[in-house]
């Protein structure tokens, strides 16, 4: 096997912290392939959010089911961002989308949420 160059080494070590550092700064973690809060619950995309449009298209009764992730940390880094909901809320955003929980996920690593409606989905990547 051919070793890196050190200097590749070097970037790819960079690069691998600071995408820790992202997660670690967001509060969310990996766990078997998919984000996670701090408590090990499975997080949501909802298909009708638009990347990038800054707001969530999930209110009321539908933030009741799915909760959203809340920014808890005033630092949120790319490939995160915050997006302002109706009751001035902060919300945790990933690529854009904005996250969500799911209600009736009771325990860490449950996915029941996942492809509901075909609408929502765990965050993979």
């Amino acid at each position: 096997m051919k070793a890196m160059h050190p200097v590749r080494a070097a970037l790819a070590a960079v690069l691998v912290f600071a995408a820790a550092g992202a997660l670690a700064q967001s509060g969310l973690k990996k766990a078997d392939g998919v984000l996670v809060d701090a408590a090990g619950m499975t997080v949501y995309t909802f298909d009708k959010d638009s990347a990038g449009s800054g707001k969530s298209a999930c209110s009321g009764p539908c933030a009741k089911m799915w909760p959203p992730v809340p920014v808890v940390d005033e630092r949120v880094a790319s490939p995160y961002s915050a997006v302002t909901r109706e009751d001035g809320a902060k919300q945790l955003a990933y690529k854009g989308k904005p996250l969500y929980l799911f209600a009736k996920d009771s325990k860490p690593g449950e996915r029941k949420g996942d492809k509901m409606k075909d609408v929502w989905h765990v965050v993979t990547d």
